[in-house]
């Protein structure tokens, strides 16, 4: 049968191989079930072929779990990520059996896990914001996780707390430098920094641009008229940023090469400039202050 116009970036399927539940919509020499693993670092990249120098897709952080269909010689799986769907080539030594499940969550920009209860060690392992741990006990000013690593316990929250305002989230980013797939703070793109500041406050997005402009909120009308709110996102062709205030955007973009708070008028007509008309403005239910864009 001639296989279904799927995504390829959300779909686990390839001329030779293909996910079970896939089959008789796809077209494959084989079919199988997968395996579920968790991330064992603290930023793993996915890339799209299975070599260190391909292109970077997104990243999976510590504790997100990921099915994988296929293991190659040198080092890599290929597989699907459980939190949104992204499949790609992800380092095999990243990866480990599930074990506990995640019961808080790095709510700092960045923290690091010690070997031990002090932080005069050397750190095991750097953590990103919305890294997933599971915590077995407090050790004074410290969680311990089941890997025996200690990590601040100011920087963790439980699983189930969550943040507030996204927008704040997305803001804590500024100076982070850009790059295209990242999601951490040592280095994360457009739809990265959405996607990041979101699940931050328990809003499940998609990964890229593309697809967040398509799933996410209501659209509002393109006019010089319409009046922005807090939280907005402004899509463009590959691009989206966050509106913050009455005149501001807050953004992951290559033209600063890092997340930046910029003039929304400015932004707009100097992406414009360069070939690129605002396409779609989408709100996502909070209400605040409202700014023309004219």
């Amino acid at each position: 049968m001639a296989d279904l116009k799927l995504d390829p970036r959300l779909t686990p399927a390839r001329p030779d191989l293909a996910a079970k539940h896939l089959e008789g919509r796809v077209s494959a020499d084989r079919f199988v079930d997968g395996e579920i693993f968790e991330i064992s670092y603290g930023v793993a990249p996915v890339r799209c072929e299975p070599f260190s120098g391909a292109m970077l897709q997104t990243e999976a952080l510590k504790g997100e779990r990921v099915t994988v269909y296929d293991r190659d010689e040198e080092g890599w799986a290929w597989g699907q990520l459980m939190t949104d769907g992204y499949v790609g080539w992800l380092p095999d030594l990243a990866l480990y059996r599930p074990g506990a499940e995640p019961t808080h969550r790095v709510t700092a920009l960045r923290s690091f896990a010690f070997p031990g209860p002090s932080i005069k060690l050397p750190p095991a392992e750097t953590l990103p914001l919305g890294a997933r741990l599971a915590v077995v006990r407090d050790d004074a000013s410290f969680a311990v996780t089941q890997e025996g690593w200690y990590v601040p316990r100011r920087h963790v929250e439980p699983i189930d707390r969550f943040e507030s305002d996204f927008v704040a989230v997305a803001e804590r980013f500024v100076g982070t430098p850009y790059l295209w797939g990242g999601r951490s703070s040592l280095g994360i793109d457009c739809s990265g920094l959405v996607q990041t500041a979101l699940a931050a406050c328990s809003i499940q997005a998609p990964r890229d641009s593309d697809m967040q402009e398509a799933a996410l909120g209501e659209p509002l009308v393109l006019s010089e008229q319409t009046r922005l709110q807090r939280g907005d996102l402004l899509f463009w062709k590959g691009h989206v940023a966050i509106v913050r205030d009455q005149g501001s955007i807050v953004h992951a973009n290559a033209y600063a090469m890092a997340t930046a708070i910029e003039p929304v008028h400015a932004a707009i007509a100097r992406i414009a400039a360069s070939g690129s008309e605002l396409t779609a403005i989408r709100r996502l239910g909070r209400t605040a202050p409202a700014a023309g864009i004219g």
